[in-house]
C-alpha cells in the first residue's frame, strides 16, 4: 500500500509543527566559571581595595591595634613621592627588572631552538630537567644558590680558587653589592628560564617545517631564518611571555629577602623589598601601602606602554 505524500517530501509522515522558542542564554557556563571569579575575587580583589584603603590613611601600629584610621589624602603619596630613596629604588628596580628579563628570553629562546634539533630521548631528558627546575619551591632553590655561594664552603668559590683566581678564597658574595646583586640575577634566571623554554619550544613545533625548508634553499642561515621566519610566526607568544616575565620579575621579593634582605647598603632594594622594610621596619603600614599602589600603577603604566608599542607595530605592517 502506497504511503501519502507530506508536507516533507515523499513518502514521509506529517510532523507536528512546535512553536518556536526565543534563544536563551546558557547559564551553565557561567556557573562553571562562577567559583573561579568569585575565589579571584576575593583573594585579589580585597587585598588590593584594602591596600588602597590604607594608603589613604595614618594607619601606624596604633591604628593596627586600636583601629579608627583617619583619612589623610594624598599626604602619603606625597611623603612617599619626595623621598629621594623611593626613586633611586625605582631606577634599580627598572635596572633589575631589564636585566633578567633581557637574559631569560635570551637564554630561553636558545634553549628552545636547542630542543628542537635535539633526539627523542635528549629533548625528553632536558625536559624533565627543565620541569624540575621549574617546579622545585622558591625557598629551596634560593637555600641552595645560597650554599652554592657561601664564602667558605661555597662550590662556586672552591672551583673558581681550583681554577687559578686566588682572590676568590674566602670571598663573601652577600657582603658586596654588585656581587649580590649578580647571585640574585643568577637565581631569578635559573627559576625563570624553563618556564620560557617550554613555552617556547611548544611554539615552535607548530611552524611548518616546509617553511624552514624552503629558507634553506633559499640560502638562508639560522639567524636569518629565525628573523624572517620564526620571530614573525610566534611573536604574539613571545610578547606574552616577555610580559609574564616582566610581572614576575617585576614584583619578585621571596628570593631577594631570603638572601640579602636588600642589602649591602640596599644594593638589592626593589620596589617590593623597599614596600616591605618601610611598612615592618618603620612601621609606617600607610606608607608601605602607598608604595604598594604606586608599584602596581608604574608596572600598568609600563605594560601599557609596551603594548601600545606592539600594536603600533603591528599595524604599520
Amino acid at each position: 500500500m502506497r504511503r501519502p505524500n507530506g508536507p516533507n517530501g515523499p513518502n514521509k509522515p506529517n510532523r507536528p509543527n512546535r512553536p518556536n522558542r526565543p534563544n536563551r542564554p546558557a547559564l551553565w557556563p557561567y556557573l562553571l566559571v562562577a567559583p573561579t571569579v568569585l575565589g579571584g575575587a576575593l583573594l585579589l580583589g580585597y587585598p588590593l581595595l584594602r591596600n588602597l584603603l590604607i594608603s589613604f590613611q595614618q594607619y601606624g601600629m596604633g591604628e593596627l591595634i586600636r583601629g579608627g584610621a583617619d583619612f589623610v589624602g594624598f599626604r602619603n603619596y606625597r611623603t612617599v613621592l619626595a623621598d629621594p630613596e623611593f626613586w633611586e629604588v625605582v631606577r634599580r628596580t627598572f635596572w633589575w627588572t631589564l636585566v633578567n628579563v633581557a637574559l631569560i628570553m635570551v637564554i630561553g629562546t636558545l634553549v628552545a631552538l636547542m630542543m628542537r634539533r635535539l633526539g627523542r630521548r635528549m629533548r625528553i631528558l632536558v625536559t624533565s630537567g627543565l620541569v624540575l627546575a621549574w617546579a622545585s619551591p622558591v625557598i629551596a632553590t634560593t637555600t641552595v644558590f645560597q650554599w652554592l655561594f657561601a664564602s667558605r664552603l661555597g662550590v662556586v668559590n672552591w672551583v673558581l680558587v681550583r681554577l687559578g683566581f686566588e682572590s676568590f678564597e674566602g670571598y663573601s658574595w652577600l657582603a658586596d653589592g654588585p656581587a649580590a646583586f649578580t647571585v640574585l640575577v643568577l637565581l631569578v634566571v635559573w627559576q625563570s628560564v624553563p618556564f620560557a623554554a617550554i613555552t617556547l619550544h611548544s611554539a615552535l613545533l607548530t611552524v611548518p617545517t616546509e617553511l624552514y625548508e624552503s629558507a634553506r634553499l633559499d640560502g638562508a642561515g639560522g639567524w636569518r631564518i629565525f628573523r624572517s621566519v620564526t620571530l614573525p610566526l610566534l611573536r604574539p607568544l613571545f610578547a606574552l611571555v616577555l610580559c609574564l616575565e616582566v610581572i614576575w620579575v617585576f614584583r619578585c621579593f621571596a628570593q631577594i629577602w631570603a638572601v640579602t634582605k636588600g642589602g649591602p647598603g640596599g644594593a638589592t632594594t626593589t620596589l617590593p623589598v623597599y614596600a616591605y622594610r618601610v611598612a615592618q621596619s618603620l612601621h609606617r603600614y600607610d606608607l608601605g601601602a602607598a608604595v604598594s599602589t604606586l608599584t602596581v600603577l608604574i608596572l600598568m603604566a609600563a605594560l601599557i606602554a609596551y603594548f601600545r608599542q606592539m600594536l603600533r607595530q603591528e599595524a604599520d605592517r
